[in-house]
């Protein structure tokens, strides 16, 4: 089996109870248990694959005597009816892995091309596309990975993994500059030490504090560009990002505006899943 983070096995183990709990009584009923087949995972239309190896996983998991061969990588952009992955051996084996193997390819699929579509909208920039943690409880650690698969980047993978001041901070800290005050007395060594904003008041604020990166949150275009304004009267200028209601057709206005990072919630909690499918046949000897 591929090596996984036990986070994910945990979460294979979880995904097999559901659908395979109480055994596959369709299979049992119509295949023997002697016959062996092949099968294919084929995408039905184009799309960037992200999840090989947690879809490996899941066929070892069912049954180590099945056999997975994989026709692309993580990160590849395939063409409709292009083959992703194949597996060999106990027909019946395959059949009750099928679901929840597809299950996990078609939403990671699905992350990594709604990702590739926003990195390729700034290609040639330097704007940097990043997700968020709003993830599908227990699939961040895999969501996370098809990000990059995709071409971006994460952020934050948890609340230990740095600091980020938001406005619940902020009103029990009393004020943005106490908030980066005790962030810095406090917080572990190395940690860069972000603020969300919501006006440009207390963009000021953030910058007087000197915060290390700076969060825009739902700020408009002219906004934006006004807060631009703001920090290029400040050096060395902080990391800028911006979050909050980020389509692909504000992409190119916000790297010419001279923003470093996009975070977009949209690339793990709207992802659509692909359309990818199991086509299974005999295996003759």
């Amino acid at each position: 089996m591929p090596e996984l983070s036990p986070a994910v096995a945990r979460l294979i183990e979880l995904a097999l109870e559901e659908d395979l709990g109480r055994g596959d009584v369709t299979t049992a009923a119509v295949i023997g248990a002697d016959v062996s087949g092949e099968a294919d995972i084929i995408a039905r239309e184009p799309l960037v694959v992200a999840g090989i190896a947690v879809t490996e996983a899941v066929f070892r998991r069912v049954d180590r005597a099945l056999d997975v061969t994989r026709a692309v990588a993580d990160g590849a952009r395939v063409d409709e009816n292009a083959r992703v992955l194949s597996v060999f051996g106990p027909a019946a084996s395959i059949l009750a892995a099928e679901r929840t193997a597809l299950n996990f390819l078609q939403r990671l699929s699905g992350v990594a091309t709604s990702t590739r579509a926003y990195v390729e909208a700034v290609r040639g920039t330097t704007l940097r596309i990043c997700d968020t943690r709003k993830t599908t409880p227990g699939f961040r650690l895999l969501e996370k990975e098809a990000v990059r698969a995709g071409g971006g980047s994460n952020h934050r993978f948890d609340l230990g993994s740095g600091v980020l001041i938001k406005d619940n901070h902020i009103a029990i800290a009393g004020s943005i500059g106490k908030a980066i005050e005790g962030a810095r007395r406090t917080a572990p060594h190395g940690l860069q030490i972000e603020v969300e904003v919501d006006t440009i008041r207390q963009l000021d604020e953030a910058l007087e504090g000197d915060a290390d990166i700076i969060l825009l949150d739902n700020f408009s275009d002219a906004r934006i560009e006004e807060a631009m304004s703001h920090v290029r009267q400040y050096e060395p200028q902080p990391l800028i990002e911006i979050s909050g209601g980020v389509t692909l057709d504000r992409l190119r206005g916000l790297a010419d505006a001279g923003v470093d990072i996009v975070s977009v919630g949209a690339l793990t909690h709207s992802a659509r899943a692909v359309d990818l499918s199991l086509e299974l046949r005999c295996r003759t000897s």
